[in-house]
């Protein structure tokens, strides 16, 4: 039976819903999944739901938790009677937004409840009860342990689509299931199944020779497939609503070639002359015409000590009116880069200067915050290097390198056209094709062995989260997670990979332990909606190459030792306190549509069924092409006011400490995952999903993934007009952003 669904506006995709599974032979398992008309209904519940489900409403316009993605009802065989169990899924604590593996599943902790198990030995020979945990192709079969009636922890699963399987066995440790199944039930994930069985047949990827009439008659060329996953016919044949944007140098003279990024130190009073402006350059064979900073890729690196002020004179030699955002900074209000709240938009041949005062160490970025889709995607961005005073701030290391990830979208003539009148990409943002590491499609880096060596990471993509890890053959080099957006973490932490959000930063510390050739890599596991399969993909950003002798100074001792920041936990021990006070104020992250074509419509009929946590890589390219503001609009929504974006009106005093609750909503007609960006201040995530964050540090960006629930604490430091908004660029264009005021003292 095909998953059946209703999304009116009004409930806006939160419908009854229904999944079968078929029982055949031994090979396969029967799997009765239901979920209600909210997912409220279904909060891993200490029963099983009943069918028909009733209507449950949210409470106070707040969607319900979405307890369909963590839940995994356990349903009786005969052999188990009226047995019946659940398995939560339960979030695992990480320094990241979410928990994956380096090769891209995401982790869960598996909670399981049971009731009702008969003794083992009315079913024949048997002692005890085992779990097992499967794909759904039952090989491998993994023993999870011996399970009985209550709750018990089945420990960690980092499958994409699986089942989990009790069966009654003669001893508590088989080598194999060989009893009878008693429970049976499937991942969230499992639900997910291909479109149409039409979707299947070679015939559904062949394109009418009409299909690129109406792109091509609006003067656009079609982006470039996903690779193995093509789109239906009446997908192909649409066209976004807008007029095709690029970028064309009408300047005369030569355009001068891209030069590689420059290291800037200044000192406290200094001055930087920045201008934005055409460069040329080659990228994968192609001959672009780009936007840079000083003619750089990225922009000046930007070195100054923490508590130091720099004055920056820039100029915007661009056809766009622009403005630069120091990204993460806690400074003057009135320097903060906003076109229409900061300031007004620097026009093309304008200038403006900056006054940026740094009191915190760390890294930072500066990228433009008008139509940051186009500009910031075709160059416009750059670090800034906060160095501590204090000597021992950081553990030693031999040397540090600076590196800023991005993806840039590319056809085989150039970058693909943007929209002029709105941004386009808008339901899933702008993946590129093309990853770039410090603006280079292949990042070349040498070091010693033995070498310890720090890591400034800076995701500046419009769209893509990256799942960084560094590979020696296939063994995965171990890191440690240092510091994130406004500081270091309470605890050093050992880690695989670094999954980092759009406008997040991480910094993390590597030893290169042996000679031999390191590999960059992105690896996620994303997912082919038409056929309902997840799709691997590796990105490989670059590498380092370690030979040569050894440093003189020998760091290994100082990298095995995972550091306690008592500086980070004195400092946060400040407002401890709060931790537990109520929720100030809530806010939902959804999404309204509005006359989408129709093909869409049908293309993501069955999506919803499940979404992943994060959408890894973009594909579905042409669909998303082909969306504009015209149809989509992501939405910021305040449940106790019903405000919507630029209508949400909070206001503070400096000194104030605000408890948020963040929902990303599941029931969302697409839900995706939203790097939320708080300009001018610090923040801590205090949990997420019920569980706490046993590893603080202050953030300005937080990755929140779909169906995620997040508590964080605001510290409301600096005075002024301050935004709040989505940092996927598509997203923010839509208008998914507002504003609060901070008033400059406490009365």
């Amino acid at each position: 039976m095909r998953v059946s669904q209703t999304r009116h506006p009004a409930v806006r995709g939160l419908a009854q819903k229904l999944a079968l599974g078929v029982n055949v032979t031994s090979r396969a398992v029967l799997c009765l999944v239901l979920l209600p008309a909210t997912a409220q209904a279904l909060q891993c519940p200490d029963r099983l739901p009943t069918f028909p489900p009733a209507p449950v409403e949210s409470a106070g316009g707040v969607p319900a938790v979405p307890h369909d993605l963590r839940c995994i009802p356990l349903l009786s065989t005969s052999a188990g009677g009226d047995a019946w169990g659940m398995v939560d899924l339960v979030r695992i604590p990480s320094p990241f937004g979410v928990t994956v593996s380096a090769d891209g599943h995401h982790l869960a902790q598996l909670r399981l409840r049971i009731e009702g198990l008969p003794d083992p030995s009315t079913l024949g020979d048997y002692s005890t009860y085992v779990a097992w945990v499967t794909p759904l192709e039952l090989d491998p079969m993994t023993r999870l342990g011996e399970v009985g009636n209550g709750s018990q922890d089945l420990g960690r699963v980092g499958l994409n689509k699986y089942l989990i399987l009790i069966s009654a066995e003669a001893s508590p440790a088989p080598s194999e299931r060989a009893g009878p199944l008693v429970l049976r039930g499937r991942s969230p994930s499992a639900r997910m199944e291909a479109h149409d069985m039409l979707a299947q047949a070679p015939s559904a990827e062949e394109a009418s020779p009409e299909a690129h009439l109406l792109a091509e008659a609006a003067g656009w060329a079609m982006p470039p497939p996903y690779e193995g996953v093509p789109m239906l016919p009446g997908v192909m044949a649409l066209a976004p609503e807008a007029s095709p944007l690029l970028l064309e140098w009408t300047g005369g003279a030569e355009l001068p070639e891209v030069a590689p990024r420059e290291l800037i130190s200044l000192p406290n009073g200094g001055t930087l002359d920045l201008e934005a402006g055409f460069v040329r350059r080659s990228i994968a064979g192609r001959d672009l015409v780009m936007l840079a900073f000083n003619g750089q890729h990225p922009g000046p690196l930007v070195d100054v000590e923490a508590g130091s002020t720099i004055f920056v004179n820039f100029s915007n030699q661009t056809p766009f009116p622009t403005a630069v955002h120091w990204h993460g900074v806690r400074l003057d209000n009135e320097f903060d880069g906003v076109p229409g709240v900061t300031q007004d938009p620097v026009p093309p041949g304008g200038d403006f200067q900056y006054r940026v005062h740094f009191p915190d160490a760390g890294i930072y970025w500066y990228h433009p915050h008008h139509r940051e889709d186009v500009q910031q995607e075709m160059g416009l961005y750059g670090n800034l290097l906060v160095a501590p005073l204090e000597e021992d701030y950081y553990a030693p290391v031999n040397r540090q390198e600076v590196l800023m990830l991005d993806d840039l979208l590319l056809s085989p003539d150039g970058p693909v056209a943007f929209g002029e009148e709105s941004a386009n990409y808008m339901l899933m943002g702008r993946f590129g094709n093309v990853p770039l590491v410090n603006g280079e499609p292949s990042y070349a880096e040498s070091a010693a062995p033995g070498e310890v060596v720090r890591l400034f990471l800076t995701n500046a993509s419009n769209t893509r989260t990256f799942n960084v890890s560094l590979r020696r053959g296939e063994s995965v080099v171990p890191m440690k997670v240092v510091a994130t957006d406004v500081g270091k973490f309470e605890r050093e932490e050992r880690i695989e990979s670094v999954v980092i959000a759009p406008a997040e930063r991480y910094v993390v510390d590597v030893l290169f332990d042996t000679p031999g050739e390191y590999r960059l890599v992105n690896q996620v596991q994303g997912i082919n909606h038409r056929m309902g399969v997840y799709r691997e993909e590796v990105l490989e950003l670059g590498t380092i190459t370690v030979a040569g002798d050894p440093p003189l100074e020998d760091h290994r001792a100082a990298w095995e030792q995972l550091r306690e920041n008592r500086d980070v936990v004195e400092d946060i021990d400040r407002v401890r306190g709060e931790f537990d006070r109520p929720i100030d104020h809530e806010i939902v992250l959804t999404l309204e549509t509005d006359s989408l074509p129709l093909a869409i419509e049908q293309s993501m009929r069955y999506d919803w069924v499940f979404f992943n946590p994060v959408e890894w890589t973009g594909t579905m390219p042409v669909m998303n092409w082909a969306t504009t503001g015209r149809e989509v609009a992501w939405t910021i929504r305040e449940p106790a006011t019903q405000a919507e974006n630029d209508e949400i009106s909070w206001r503070f005093r400096v000194g104030d400490v605000v408890k948020i609750r963040v929902h990303n909503d599941r029931g969302a007609w697409h839900a995706m995952q939203h790097p939320l960006h708080i300009h001018g201040q610090r923040f801590l995530v205090l949990e997420q999903d019920g569980v706490p964050n046993t590893n603080l540090a202050w953030k300005d960006t937080a990755l929140l993934p779909v169906g995620s629930t997040t508590d964080i604490l605001l510290e409301l430091s600096n005075p002024g007009r301050w935004m709040v908004h989505c940092h996927i660029a598509e997203h923010l264009e839509s208008g998914m952003k507002f504003v609060f005021e901070v008033e400059g003292g406490q009365g």
